[in-house]
């Protein structure tokens, strides 16, 4: 089984992730990001974006499945995927493959997630301000479409209010999932 958290950026998938590893200790935990990261070591990203790359969202289906066969055991993955055809390419190969797929996205105001990014420090260059300064930017950028995306995630999607405490969202979706712990 997967558990996909989505949402955008500030939205609190990273920290609901953590908090469901917490409880929840037979899941892993495969952050996509990961792969964007060392392909874009590897490789030029023309867009700046990772996720442009087809080779990135192969190599995520790729992982997950491989970690589902070879562990047999639950996998979390706390990742903003909002681009309609990268969510079809990518959850379209998942269910090809068999896999039960749970989709959670946290709903978060756009205010509210525009507070959270300005709290925290957006750190791309080792606290240099001008980079943390771009990160914040790219962050706030992206926001917009992910607060737009949330009426077309696909159907069977579990929306929650990020609003809400962790533990309660953590109640909530394990809850769901049916996770025994």
């Amino acid at each position: 089984m997967i558990v996909w958290v989505n949402g955008s950026f500030g939205a609190g998938k990273t920290t609901l992730v953590a908090e469901l590893s917490s409880r929840w200790p037979d899941a892993l935990v495969y952050d996509p990001e990961q792969v964007g990261l060392v392909l874009r070591d590897i490789v030029d990203v023309p867009t700046g974006d990772f996720q442009d790359l087809p080779l990135w969202r192969s190599q995520l289906v790729s992982l997950a499945l491989g970690l589902l066969r070879e562990y047999e055991r639950p996998v979390l993955v706390p990742m903003t995927l909002v681009h309609p055809l990268y969510v079809s390419e990518v959850f379209g190969a998942l269910e090809a493959a068999g896999v039960t797929m749970h989709h959670f996205f946290l709903k978060v105001p756009a205010d509210v997630l525009e507070r959270r990014l300005r709290a925290r420090v957006v750190t791309h260059g080792g606290g240099d301000p001008e980079r943390d300064a771009a990160g914040l930017e790219w962050a706030m950028e992206r926001m917009v479409r992910c607060v737009a995306a949330v009426d077309t995630m696909p159907t069977g999607t579990i929306f929650l209010d990020g609003e809400r405490p962790t533990a309660d969202l953590a109640d909530d979706l394990l809850k769901r999932v049916g996770a025994e712990i």
